[in-house]
């Protein structure tokens, strides 16, 4: 029978029996068949869940596996850093922000975008560990779409305009024009 997975352990201590390595879309999951050099599992969580290098898939065998994010095409962008982050930011683009770059995944329509602000990018193939925001663990899962096509965004006249058939799992994934009053 296979080992199955109901829970993990955050930025758990090793030693680990094993890893697997995930990209970034990877490390999102709920239930999925999963391999890596101890062999296949299960995992079966109660929700979708965002994972982080360091976390680790506990086993019903009693072996713990442990997350590794995985390496991914990536832009790195250097430049005016406050300009630059908030054009990502008002993308919803999920982005990792250090103290001389912004690291986002690759995307043609962005890079376009920052090359067009200035930027000084580079491709580079490396794991993406990008912020997690102030209401998700890894992820920003707190930019709610509900039925309402117009709702504001914190204070003012700030609104979003969103098509018909707008849906989406994630923030990481969904795209719209913006009305700004």
């Amino acid at each position: 029978m296979i080992a199955t997975a109901h829970s993990i352990i955050r930025n758990a201590p090793a030693p680990f029996d094993a890893e697997v390595s995930l990209d970034y879309e990877g490390r999102l999951l709920r239930r999925k068949r999963l391999s890596c050099e101890g062999g296949d599992f299960m995992v079966d969580l109660p929700e979708v869940t965002s994972l982080d290098d360091g976390d680790a898939f506990e086993l019903s065998d009693g072996r713990q596996v442990v997350v590794r994010a995985a390496p991914e095409p990536v832009l790195v962008i250097r430049g005016n850093l406050p300009r630059l982050a908030w054009h990502i930011g008002n993308r919803h683009t999920p982005c990792r922000i250090e103290a001389d770059r912004l690291v986002i995944r690759q995307d043609h329509v962005l890079e376009a975008m920052l090359k067009q602000l200035g930027a000084d990018m580079c491709r580079k193939d490396m794991p993406f560990r990008p912020e997690g925001g102030a209401y998700g663990h890894g992820r920003t899962f707190g930019h709610d779409h509900g039925p309402a096509t117009n709702h504001p965004h914190g204070a003012g006249e700030h609104t979003h305009s969103h098509a018909e058939s707008h849906s989406h799992a994630h923030a990481e994934s969904h795209s719209h024009a913006h009305d700004h009053a």
